[in-house]
């Protein structure tokens, strides 16, 4: 299953800029330990379904993950050798854009080891920083 959205109002969107630390979605809501951003970037559509396979394939139908991340974003793309102008090119992949604080994923009912390893797996395929968390950790950005 491809993540993207069904629809959407522009099908084009400027670059923008992430800006500070994430305000919400930076606590831990549906299970017991999280995987949490430590610094700005795009996590592509590709990116977060090879980690939710990685955690998923170690914790073998254990527990409860959850994704918290979503990507939004298109990023367009001109095809290869094509000459400057000529317009913007069309949608080449879809990113989430990820501030320092996010949660990016969950897990719930498992031990705290599994859940350390299987978060191990996902960080090796993500581009961004992250940490570790529990449920009784501070949530310090």
């Amino acid at each position: 299953m491809r993540l993207m959205p069904k629809r959407v109002k522009f099908r084009k969107c400027q670059r923008g800029r992430i800006k500070g630390n994430a305000t919400r979605g930076n606590k831990i809501a549906f299970g017991e330990f999280a995987l949490q951003s430590l610094e700005p970037g795009w996590i592509s559509a590709q990116q977060i379904e090879a980690g939710r396979v990685a955690a998923t394939h170690f914790l073998a139908r254990e527990g409860k993950m959850t994704i918290r991340i979503f990507p939004h974003k298109p990023i367009s793309a001109k095809p290869i050798e094509t000459r400057m102008g000529k317009g913007k090119g069309e949608t080449d992949r879809w990113v989430a854009v990820v501030k320092p604080g996010t949660i990016l994923y969950e897990v719930g009912g498992v031990a705290e080891d599994d859940a350390k390893e299987a978060f191990n797996r996902v960080a090796h395929k993500l581009p961004v920083k992250v940490r570790f968390l529990t449920r009784r950790d501070k949530f310090d950005n």
